[in-house]
């Protein structure tokens, strides 16, 4: 019988013959046709069904390795253990500053206290960890020590004042602990001897001091009880005839903190200070900020009698309404007027007296949106009490009737109620001339800006009706 060796293609035709007699029988029985047909069947049987196993991937060593899991673990240990330095890196650090800190306070209170205060000033400059650490460490009690020091030493008295200045920026705490420790009576004690000032950098350094500390609201009554308004105000004065802008600024700031606080407002007034802000005002320079301060003066009954009272007040916080340059002072005047017109007839009179009427109605018309609300309350107030007047004396106080004169009937016997009638209608007819002649101003000057957007000839003029129009308009939305 024959055997078709599959694994072996080269002994595809080969045929072992198991004895001798069947041979004969084999090869008769092969032909050429079922030769080649056997020929090709094992052809495909040893090409394409062979039985050998098919490749399977190999197992990703890498995952199940012990090796690499080892090597995981170990990127996350480094990975801590450079936290951990990391982080006793900045404990280092932080040590360091804290050994700094205490060096420097143990300088201020045992070996060198100057040093210790120019350390401290140039420390706290712009560190608030510092400032805060330093005053834990009790800093702020020797450098309010240091101001009682006997003698003239400048340069140790302005650094424990610079110190002191720069423990309390934007700490609120150290503010209140250096008025606690009673630094504010002793730095008075630095400046006033026999009512005059001393070193002027002495005393600039207590104004910017001063400046710092009123900012705290638990701050201001302690401040203005001490004494520290006056030497403010005389300070102001010094520096305004010396030309200190600096110092000038600072003065100014640290009375309109104080003037925040009402019972700060009568040691003002027991100074000059309210004729000095009035004379000031007219230089730009410093003229928002002493409105600012005489905004809250007057928010007290004292503060506006001693402002009312100053000469020629209202004409120059008249004329400061025609700023138009500067709409905060615009703004804090029409303030003052409104509070002052609001609490007091005579203010209210006197005002008109000063020409305010005109100045107002012009704010109405070109004021920022503040001032015009301001403007317009103020004139709500004149309006009601000239219309209270008018009616008052056109009646007589009686309840009667005016009788029409009687013809022909001579000057001499004019009803003298009639005739402050008549003075009051000429008042209002001038007071609506002037409103006409503004309403009338400002639509010229809208029609110049229309010609100039729609680049019209400069000679362009207009017409006869738009003239009509702009002499009979009147503004309804006035007060008068």
């Amino acid at each position: 019988m024959a055997t078709c060796h599959r694994h072996n293609p080269t002994n595809l035709a080969a045929v072992v013959l198991d004895n001798h007699n069947s041979s004969t029988s084999l090869c008769s029985s092969f032909s050429r046709s079922s030769f080649r047909r056997k020929l090709i069947h094992s052809l495909r049987c040893g090409g394409g069904c062979s039985n050998k196993p098919k490749h399977k991937p190999l197992p990703d060593d890498s995952r199940s390795d012990p090796k690499n899991k080892n090597a995981a673990g170990s990127d996350k240990l480094s990975e801590l253990l450079r936290m951990s330095e990391e982080e006793e890196d900045e404990v280092k650090k932080k040590t360091a500053v804290l050994d700094e800190l205490k060096t420097v306070v143990k300088g201020l209170q045992c070996d060198d206290v100057l040093w210790g205060a120019k350390e401290i000033r140039r420390l706290t400059k712009e560190d608030p960890h510092a400032r805060t650490t330093l005053a834990l460490l009790g800093a702020i009690p020797t450098l309010v020590g240091m101001l009682d020091c006997k003698g003239n030493d400048v340069e140790f008295q302005i650094s424990a004042l610079y110190a002191l200045l720069n423990l309390g920026i934007a700490n609120p705490e150290n503010k209140a602990a250096i008025v606690k420790a009673g630094a504010v009576h002793k730095m008075l004690k630095l400046v006033v001897t026999s009512d005059e000032l001393s070193d002027q950098s002495v005393a600039e350094a207590i104004v910017a001091n001063f400046l710092g500390l009123s900012a705290l609201d638990v701050n201001k009554p302690i401040i203005g009880s001490s004494g520290a308004i006056p030497f403010l105000v005389k300070m102001l004065k010094d520096v305004d005839s010396s030309g200190g802008s600096q110092a000038k600024q600072d003065t100014l700031r640290a009375l309109y903190n104080l003037s925040i606080s009402p019972s700060n407002i009568l040691p003002m007034l027991e100074t000059d200070v309210v004729q000095f802000f009035v004379s000031s005002l007219g230089d730009m320079e410093v003229s928002e900020r002493i409105l600012l301060i005489m905004s809250n003066v007057v928010s007290t009954l004292e503060g506006r009698k001693a402002v009312s009272s100053v000469p020629n007040v209202f004409p120059i916080l008249i004329d400061a309404l025609s700023w138009n340059d500067s709409p905060g002072c615009q703004e804090i005047a029409s303030y003052i007027l409104m509070v002052m017109a609001h609490k007091s007839y005579v203010d209210r009179q006197a005002m008109i007296e000063a020409g305010i009427v005109s100045a107002l109605l012009e704010l109405t018309l070109i004021g920022s949106n503040l001032a015009q609300k301001r403007a317009s309350r103020i004139l709500e107030c004149l309006r009601v009490d000239k219309g209270k007047q008018v009616s008052e004396n056109c009646v007589g106080g009686s309840g009667g009737t005016l009788s029409a004169p009687l013809c022909g009937a001579s000057p001499s016997f004019t009803d003298p109620h009639l005739q402050e009638c008549l003075d009051e209608d000429d008042m209002m007819s001038e007071e609506k001339k002037a409103v006409k002649h503004l309403v009338q101003q400002s639509l010229q000057n809208n029609m110049r800006r229309i010609v100039k957007r729609a680049n019209l000839p400069q000679d362009f003029v207009p017409s006869d009706h738009l003239k009509s129009l702009t002499s009979s308009s009147t503004s309804k939305s006035l007060p008068f």
